[in-house]
């Protein structure tokens, strides 16, 4: 098909290759994958919403990282789900255009979020006498209003640029709407979008790994320091939980972005490990954050409790 971007009205996602014998339980794991993942991350930002001694720095960002995170699940699980039932892998531009702006949001502002918790996390334990000051409410509002309108401004230009291209075809090679797949669809010169997509990889993940790198490395140094054995393994438990959530999260995202720009890279593992950023960070955060912080997991506890009670 040829055709201008402006008058291709349905992309057509890559197959899932489902035998009818797995439909329905496809769709049923599908569905309670995402409604667990919807519970557990809404769990998180209740509690801490009313939870008054969860609202600290650390918790105000976690929140943050867990909208981000039904986000990510909701751009992908839903049209999953009822393209399982009906076998059909059509989406419509606006609906391709708008899920792909959601995944790139989401992946975007969790690395952003994890960077502004790192960064945290090295003022709490390198400089606890000067925590309150640096870390204030205020600051804490501009940094996650700078983190949420920087990266949608960043996710505008990019897929602003995608779709001053010539859309020559209609097959996307990925289970979803993407970047990088629609990129690959135009049949135009693609340079400015390939050369900001670059740019875009650089701020996010090298970014975000040297700021993390950095922090991490003050941290240690700082627990290899201190006599005080608690504070040492709180600082560590707390960094150890951290760091689990963000290579989760780096590893996946950078096998996708770089399997795109290598033809030799296999197209299944590029598939698997792109939707694995869709399902694993969302699953796993508000559990490893749950269960890994005491705060949070007894707030958590007490919530539940109350409302159980207030039921009966």
């Amino acid at each position: 098909m040829s055709a201008n971007s402006s008058l291709v009205n349905l992309f057509e996602l890559t197959t899932l290759g489902l035998p009818s014998t797995h439909i329905y339980p496809a769709f049923v794991f599908g569905t309670l994958t995402y409604l667990i993942i919807v519970f557990c991350n809404l769990l998180v930002i209740l509690t801490i919403v009313v939870s008054k001694r969860l609202h600290k720095p650390m918790f105000l960002l976690l929140i943050n990282l867990t909208i981000s995170d039904v986000l990510g699940a909701s751009a992908f699980f839903p049209h999953l789900v009822f393209s399982i039932l009906t076998q059909n892998r059509m989406i419509s531009t606006p609906a391709c255009t708008i899920q792909a702006f959601l995944i790139h949001l989401y992946g975007i502002a969790n690395l952003l979020v994890l960077s502004a918790m790192a960064y945290d996390r090295y003022i709490a334990i390198c400089n606890p006498l000067k925590y309150n000051a640096i870390m204030s409410s205020s600051i804490i509002i501009r940094i996650i209003f700078l983190i949420w309108v920087s990266d949608f401004l960043l996710i505008v230009t990019l897929l602003a640029l995608t779709f001053q291209c010539k859309i020559c075809r209609t097959n996307i090679v990925d289970l979803y709407c993407n970047n990088p797949s629609l990129l690959k669809l135009a049949c135009g010169d693609t340079t400015m979008s390939n050369y900001y997509g670059i740019f875009l990889t650089c701020i996010a993940l090298v970014g975000s790994v040297l700021i993390i790198a950095f922090t991490y490395i003050q941290i240690l140094r700082t627990c290899v320091m201190t006599n005080n054995i608690d504070a040492r393994k709180k600082a560590i438990q707390t960094c150890g939980t951290h760091l689990v959530v963000f290579l989760i999260l780096q590893i996946n995202s950078s096998f996708t972005i770089f399997s795109h720009r290598f033809q030799n890279v296999s197209p299944f593992l590029r598939r698997a490990f792109g939707v694995s950023v869709l399902i694993f960070p969302p699953f796993l955060d508000p559990i490893i954050y749950g269960l890994k912080t005491k705060e949070l997991k007894q707030s958590m506890i007490m919530f539940l409790k109350r409302h159980v009670r207030s039921t009966k």
